[in-house]
């Protein structure tokens, strides 16, 4: 009687299969996303909590971009209307067409975000750079993966496209890690921006305080901000709402005033000609002035990347009733102040305030610039952690800050030097209009990369007619080109700064995820196949000792290189044997009745086992003792639906998998004997082994190969938090096994 399993065998039509990858698969088929049940309540509720969470940032823009937009003053009272005609129309056309009306869409299986655009389009077509897919991952209930359709040419050439050249693999995830380290370098100008310019304000009272106090008062206020990020935005979420919400309607109301007692006539800017007559009278000074236009639609990626914690309806409700009126009613209220009192141009947004409401509105923009800050660090750490789960960041410490929100996570290492960035620049650059420079550049080639990336989506997922998506990459495509040519003009005033941060940032990324990846090839030519475990172990007269063994590896498929070497040495293997993989699909979560992939190893009187661990790219990793028992659980799961899988196979019409001799209830017996076993092992004692991997670059490596394989990644491996951490392995438990990779 035999139990090796290595693939699936064939069975009749009417026999299913329930084991950890199959079992219950019916019942998460039908699997909602946050906030899809409870009818209209719920999304009221939904709509409202999203003012809190995602709107911060473009809510609190107000504060800045009109400023930003006249550094030197206004030359022409009409140049007013243009800019505000610009103004609305940049609000209208890229959050509320483009991100609430169509790319919101675009999510994977409710998330979203620059990562969540390249899994959707890595699970239509094989673009990513590990090729560790398998047939099973497919058959996870919402993976969700479907063939192209015949019909649809311009579907099946991209796909072949995409899937055959090698250049347009390295570009996706290029630009996707351009987009990452972009929005990193978002999540930490915004802090410096905001809080500078909420506490600017104080000077229309406190006239005498210099641009120095004003920056040493911010400096206190970004360095709590960054220190309370630890508690994540779940422990004070309740009270950004109310907070948010009081703040857009001060805002509208203070532009309602200033529209009814200054100049009702600025309504005449919702014409567009006026966005012409701008640039016909400015010519270049006009075309420069959009890099401070762009500052309107700031965070508007947050609401994408934050879209797994709602839904796109809530987001549409709350983004077409609260933001896009108050924010456009507070743009309107500035421009009709502006027209009569122009010399104000430097702080509108405080001196347009009305006498009575002045500290009211200063102490609900303090607490808006910091809800704004931490909302968008909340984001950028998310993406990040996506990232990592996807092996393009090293392995740092990802601590999850709320029960509610999976994507809600907090990574201390990237906090204290985003927290350390952020002070730096606001005391260098000191004001908001060069900081505003660095930050336009960051939005702009965001939204960039999301239109590209929408693009193929558009083509290759949804299938759209050619004619409508280029209509959809020709508009935006080219209106983000205009205003990213625009804040280019203003590299060297601060405009390199996040180019500087993103080099940086892509470095490390592409570092990593290329040695990661050699590594995995390296691992994959010396992979020992499973049919020689039983005489790798004859060979060296390996000896069973008590105790359960979880040798950890990258390979999906064969056995790790490192267990050659772990038998030479210590000729000796435990009696119940795993060969653990830990494996990310490019979907947001797996369900945990489909975790585990068991294959067996040898023949059954082994007790060896292959496991792959299948996590989504949002899913928590257990801690340890919740991992090994909820391991050992499947383990006996699998051997019993193994065995009862063999027995209906050759009780039926099938070929024969069992010996004839051997009985069901002899079957049987052995089963549960196997899980008291098992059980038994299990109290011995679990025993976690990894390969220390020293990754060299070979003799007849180039120079530059050299420097990143021996410098850079030994030093980012040495210095960020250990593979052991990461994974929540105890310290007392584990073991090491060094082995030198030369790639």
């Amino acid at each position: 009687m035999s139990l090796e399993v290595e693939k699936p065998p064939e069975t009749t039509k009417q026999l299913k299969r329930q084991d950890s990858l199959y079992g219950d698969a019916e019942k998460v088929s039908g699997f909602k996303h946050h906030g899809s049940e409870g009818g209209w309540p719920r999304l009221l509720q939904l709509a409202f909590q999203s003012i809190g969470i995602i709107y911060g940032d473009v809510g609190t823009s107000p504060l800045y971009a009109i400023s930003s937009t006249f550094p030197d003053g206004i030359k022409d009272q009409d140049d007013l209307l243009g800019v505000l005609s610009l103004i609305l129309y940049t609000l209208i056309l890229i959050p509320m067409v483009k991100y609430v009306f169509i790319v919101l869409y675009a999510d994977d299986n409710g998330d979203g975000g620059t990562f969540a655009l390249y899994s959707l389009i890595s699970r239509h077509s094989k673009v990513r750079l590990i090729p560790n897919q398998q047939a099973e991952d497919a058959m996870v209930s919402n993976y969700g993966i479907e063939a192209p359709s015949p019909e649809l040419r311009v579907a099946q050439w991209l796909k072949q496209k995409l899937e055959s050249s090698k250049a347009a693999k390295i570009s996706l995830f290029i630009i996707t890690i351009l987009g990452t380290s972009m929005v990193m370098g978002d999540g930490t100008l915004t802090p410096s921006i905001s809080v500078l310019s909420a506490v600017s304000g104080i000077r229309e009272k406190v006239p005498s305080l210099t641009e120095t106090q004003v920056v040493w008062i911010s400096v206190p206020i970004l360095f709590a901000l960054f220190s309370v990020q630890r508690y994540g935005t779940d422990k004070v979420g309740y009270s950004f709402a109310p907070i948010i919400t009081l703040w857009f309607f001060l805002i509208a109301g203070i532009g309602m005033y200033n529209l009814i007692v200054h100049e009702i006539g600025v309504l005449r800017a919702f014409n567009p000609m006026y966005i012409v007559d701008y640039f016909r009278r400015n010519g270049k000074d006009g075309w420069v002035s959009l890099g401070g236009v762009i500052l309107c639609v700031t965070g508007t990626e947050g609401m994408y990347a934050d879209l797994s914690h709602f839904n796109i309806k809530a987001i549409q409700i709350s983004f077409s009733t609260v933001l896009l009126p108050s924010v456009a009613l507070c743009y309107i209220g500035q421009t009709a102040y502006l027209r009569k009192f122009p010399e104000s141009v430097a702080d509108t947004f405080f001196r347009s305030i009305p006498e009575l409401m002045f500290w009211p509105t200063f102490i609900i923009a303090i607490l808006s610039a910091i809800i704004a800050s931490q909302a968008m660090l909340s984001g950028a750490f998310a993406i990040l952690s996506k990232a990592l789960s996807l092996g393009c960041f090293p392995s740092v410490q990802v601590i999850h800050t709320s029960k509610s929100y999976e994507g809600q996570v907090y990574i201390p290492e990237v906090n204290f030097l985003m927290g350390l960035a952020s002070i730096i620049v606001t005391i260098t650059f000191r004001t908001t209009t060069e900081i505003g420079n660095a930050y336009g550049i960051c939005v702009v080639t965001v939204f960039s990369i999301t239109t590209h990336l929408t693009t193929i989506v558009m083509l290759l997922v949804w299938r759209k007619n050619f004619i409508i998506v280029l209509l959809f990459y020709v508009v935006f495509s080219s209106i983000e080109l205009v205003y990213l040519s625009s804040i280019l003009t203003k590299f060297i005033q601060g405009g390199y700064l996040p180019f500087c941060f993103s080099l940086v940032l892509m470095a490390l990324m592409i570092t990593w995820h290329y040695v990661h990846v050699m590594k995995y090839w390296y691992e994959l030519d010396h992979v020992v196949p499973a049919n020689e475990v039983t005489t790798l172990l004859e060979k060296h007269e390996v000896r069973r000792i008590p105790g359960v063994g979880l040798l950890y590896s990258d390979l999906v498929q064969g056995i790790t290189p490192v267990f050659p070497r772990l038998v030479q040495r210590i000729p000796s293997v435990h009696a119940v044997f795993l060969f653990m993989s830990i494996k990310h699909l490019p979907i947001p979560h797996v369900a945990p009745v489909e975790r585990f992939l068991f294959r067996q190893v040898g023949p059954r009187e082994h007790r060896m086992f292959r496991c792959v661990a299948r996590y989504g790219y949002c899913d928590k990793l257990e801690e340890s003792g919740l991992f090994k028992g909820f391991l050992m659980e499947s383990l006996k799961t699998f051997i019993q639906d193994e065995a009862a899988f063999k027995t209906n196979s050759t009780a039926g019409d099938t070929k024969e998998l069992t010996d004839p001799k051997v009985s069901g209830h002899d079957l049987a017996r052995w089963v549960e004997k196997e899980k008291q076993m098992i059980d038994k092992e299990m109290e011995r004692g679990v025993v976690y082994l990894m390969g220390e991997a020293n990754v060299i670059a070979g003799p007849e490596s180039s120079a530059a190969k050299k420097i990143v394989v021996d410098y850079v990644y030994a030093f980012l491996r040495k210095n960020l938090t250990e593979g052991e951490k990461v994974l929540s392995i105890p310290k007392d438990q584990l073991l090491k096994v060094g082995i030198t990779y030369e790639i």
